[in-house]
């Protein structure tokens, strides 16, 4: 917790699995002009034409993953590091550091602004142990056989190419249990929101 001018300013950490309905939450948030931090957004910022990270990945994996713009060859890039463990962790090296610098300077920006809650929307907030950057953590979860056929349909992806996608993270029911507040995303939006609704009310 931060503290602005007497006032307290909080940080949650959002988070869920794949498929599991986080962007909603996170957009719903957004609607009720929360400032929410995205870490996929900050991802794709720090790696931008002229940034520090996109000259960092030109240094270690060489000229040739960038395109004919100078822009990130993010296809190609995606190809070698999921393939090989070993890259995907120099990457890792590269990118997150920046991204953590990226979303601690935005929130400082919005705890000067006064805002009493700032959202880290972080997908792989367990996997990356990121919970120090966070006061409270809310997780979207949704039951394993309906993650399951959304993903599906969401991505066009055989069962077994979803399943595996899956297992890839921490299990939505293990990040349900480390959570401070779960919402139950099976059913409407409506519904969703409601639950929202509650823990916003508990956190101010």
């Amino acid at each position: 917790m931060s503290e602005v001018g007497g006032r307290m300013s909080k940080t949650i950490g959002l988070t869920g699995s794949i498929a599991t309905g986080k962007s909603a939450v996170s957009k719903m948030l957004a609607d009720k002009q929360i400032p929410v931090v995205d870490a996929d957004v900050a991802a794709r910022e720090v790696v931008k034409k002229g940034s520090e990270g996109l000259a960092m990945i030109e240094a270690t994996f060489g000229a040739s993953f960038l395109n004919g713009n100078g822009d990130l060859d993010r296809a190609k890039l995606g190809e070698l590091i999921f393939q090989d463990e070993t890259q995907r962790e120099k990457l890792n090296q590269i990118t997150h550091p920046l991204v953590r610098k990226y979303m601690l300077e935005k929130q400082q920006e919005w705890i000067a602004e006064g805002a009493p809650l700032i959202i880290f929307d972080i997908p792989l907030l367990y996997e990356s142990k990121l919970t120090h950057l966070v006061d409270k953590v809310i997780v979207v979860k949704v039951d394993p056989e309906v993650q399951l056929q959304r993903l599906m349909s969401r991505n066009h992806l055989s069962e077994k190419d979803a399943k595996l996608r899956i297992a890839s993270q921490i299990s939505i029911s293990e990040k349900a249990k480390l959570a401070d507040y779960v919402i139950d995303n099976n059913g409407t939006l409506e519904e969703t929101e409601a639950q929202l609704n509650r823990i916003l009310a508990e956190l101010r």
